[in-house]
């Protein structure tokens, strides 16, 4: 198995656009998924059932943090598979694992959830895991 020629296309001037796209991506995903946090939070718990269902996607698709938590998260997916066009899966597919590292933060500061131990030891391991892939 040749692992040196897994990594030519990680090399040359397309590379710094793609990890930017990579980052943009996990922005978009990160910010995607808080506003959707924040519009479920206003809907309240809900249930699924079929009967009930045509109400709740319509209260999902009339809430507009919902609406753009969709919107972000596309705009993020966008980005995603430009940077799949330019870089290797087992490249770029370790950065979304930094969303891990984003939500932590951002989910105790916007939702004040509680950080535990074992939450931010984990998240920095990935987080550094995340760096030394990146580190080619």
């Amino acid at each position: 198995m040749r692992l040196a020629g897994c990594f030519t296309a990680l090399k040359g001037p397309g590379m710094n656009i793609a990890i930017l796209y990579i980052l943009i991506s996990v922005l978009g995903s990160a910010t995607g998924q808080l506003l959707l946090k924040k519009g479920m939070n206003s809907l309240g718990p809900i249930t699924l059932s079929l009967n009930q269902l045509p109400a709740i996607l319509w209260q999902m698709a009339t809430n507009l943090n919902v609406f753009f938590g969709l919107a972000i998260y596309l705009v993020g997916t966008v980005f995603w598979l430009a940077a799949l066009s330019r870089v290797d899966l087992s490249f770029a597919y370790p950065f979304a694992s930094f969303n891990y590292v984003v939500m932590l933060a951002a989910s105790w500061m916007m939702f004040g959830e509680q950080i535990t131990l074992n939450r931010l030891l984990g998240t920095l391991v990935i987080g550094i895991g995340v760096l030394l892939i990146s580190r080619n």
